[in-house]
């Protein structure tokens, strides 16, 4: 999406800063990339036990929580069921974070499901993620202008933040304006067409982005999904004009809700510090971030194992639930002031006041 574009994109960082740069040239951490390999191979098969009753439970949760806020009459009650809706379906939607990594044979059945009982009710198929994210892991590109997924925003203006975080609560109706008028009419306007795809078809941060078409299998998987996305879009509008538009109003509330928390995890995904040359794995680690325990709460707003995201980076392809064990086993291998002790935080807040401080020392 490009929403925000309304962010400064030509940061003036003075020295401090480019001093700060210069761990992108940092060279591997041979040893702890091998070891995070060596130590984790009994853990690294996605278990269909565990997938699944996350997923179904987390939607079934959600949307019975969301059912709620739309049903009952004290306020103070459908503020609470919003409140534990919007949790709750964002955790079954950052499925869509593991879709884009397991083998396509590791979980029969899964992307399909996901996508029917999630991606396509909240307007966020899996297409929107897969072909996208990968580029954000490749070993060239991540961190530079070609990565969809990085803007430098340490490096930006202090406001740009607030903005970032904001305009995710614009991501729901966007997606309903997208799927029920936009897409059904790049049926008849080519030209509409090849613009909603390449510049609001994916998950993107960077406004730069502009997606190149699907081919092949993919190109098929996408149609189905616009498919249905439109056809629920639309059903969802008629509905509303039918019926009255409270429940809608209530649910775009929860979505809202859930896109900034999101976009807040987001902010704290990365240290955001590169101004775009290409990284090694160890300075993509090091620009990363984990949250492990003692830490507070980071299973509520980074969810499905992204609150070990740095771990993540040297080990894309391990599944979530394993995650947590294999940053076990990695910090007694390492330990404190090691390269894999220094992606290590306390928690949100200390990261976005450092992300915050750095805008500042940025300007």
């Amino acid at each position: 999406m490009t929403a925000q574009e309304a962010i400064d994109l030509s940061p003036n960082a003075p020295t401090e800063a480019a001093e700060r740069l210069r761990s992108s040239q940092i060279p591997d951490d041979k040893e702890m990339l091998r070891a995070a390999v060596e130590l984790t191979r009994d853990i690294a098969a996605a278990r269909p036990e565990i997938y699944w009753p996350d997923m179904l439970a987390s939607t079934l949760v959600g949307y019975g929580a969301l059912a709620g806020a739309i049903l009952v009459s004290n306020p103070w009650a459908a503020l609470a069921l919003g409140l534990l809706a919007s949790l709750a379906l964002y955790r079954a939607l950052l499925f869509i974070h593991e879709l884009t990594h397991i083998h396509r044979d590791a979980l029969p059945g899964f992307r399909f499901v996901w996508n029917l009982i999630v991606g396509i009710p909240m307007l966020i198929p899996s297409f929107m993620y897969e072909g996208v994210h990968t580029i954000h892991h490749t070993r060239t590109r991540y961190g530079t202008i070609e990565d969809p997924e990085y803007l430098p925003l340490a490096l930006m203006k202090p406001w740009s933040l607030p903005v970032f975080a904001l305009t995710a609560i614009l991501l729901p109706p966007a997606l309903l304006i997208r799927s029920a008028v936009l897409t059904p009419l790049g049926v008849v306007i080519p030209p509409l067409r090849k613009l909603v795809w390449g510049r609001a078809s994916a998950l993107a941060i960077n406004p730069r982005f502009d997606r190149r078409a699907p081919e092949g299998k993919f190109a098929q998987m996408v149609f189905w999904q616009e498919l249905g996305c439109s056809v629920w879009a639309i059903a969802v509008l008629a509905a509303s004009y039918a019926y009255g538009w409270r429940p809608l109003v209530i649910a775009l509330c929860v979505m809202s809700l859930t896109a900034f928390l999101n976009q807040v995890r987001t902010l704290v995904a990365h240290l955001w510090e590169n101004d775009g040359e290409a990284m090694t794995v160890t300075a993509q680690y090091l620009d990363s971030v984990n949250v492990p325990p003692p830490a507070k709460f980071s299973e509520l707003w980074a969810p499905v194992g992204l609150r070990y995201h740095a771990l993540h980076h040297l080990l894309p392809s391990m599944p979530y639930h394993s995650l947590a064990e294999a940053h076990r086993r990695l910090a007694r291998q390492f330990g404190a002031g090691t390269t894999y002790a220094k992606a290590n935080y306390p928690g949100l807040m200390p990261l976005l006041e450092r992300l915050a401080r750095s805008t500042m020392r940025a300007h």
